[in-house]
């Protein structure tokens, strides 16, 4: 499964309380990956099914996935509360 999401994806907010996520990526490879914030911040997180678990310090931070044709959804958590959208599409 965590081979659907092999690859460079942009990310785009559709709702919430999320920034406008310009130039952010997420880079996934097998059962791991980061979000890239510009070309210097790295975020690292563990695939586990459907959704990304960040590392300390941003233990908490859970983005929850929804694939949906070539693109897919997801829902920004912090320890369980939903605070924002967004939406992936694989470069």
């Amino acid at each position: 499964m965590s081979d659907d999401f092999d690859g460079t994806w942009n990310v785009r907010r559709t709702g919430g309380l999320l920034p406008p996520l310009i130039g952010v990526r997420k880079q996934i490879e097998g059962d791991h990956g980061e979000t890239r914030l510009g070309p210097f911040l790295r975020v690292p997180f563990v695939l586990s099914g459907y959704s990304l678990h960040y590392r300390k310090p941003f233990h908490g931070f859970i983005d929850l996935l929804e694939p949906d044709g070539e693109r897919i959804r997801g829902r920004a958590t912090f320890r369980g509360r939903e605070f924002g959208q967004f939406e992936m599409r694989q470069l």
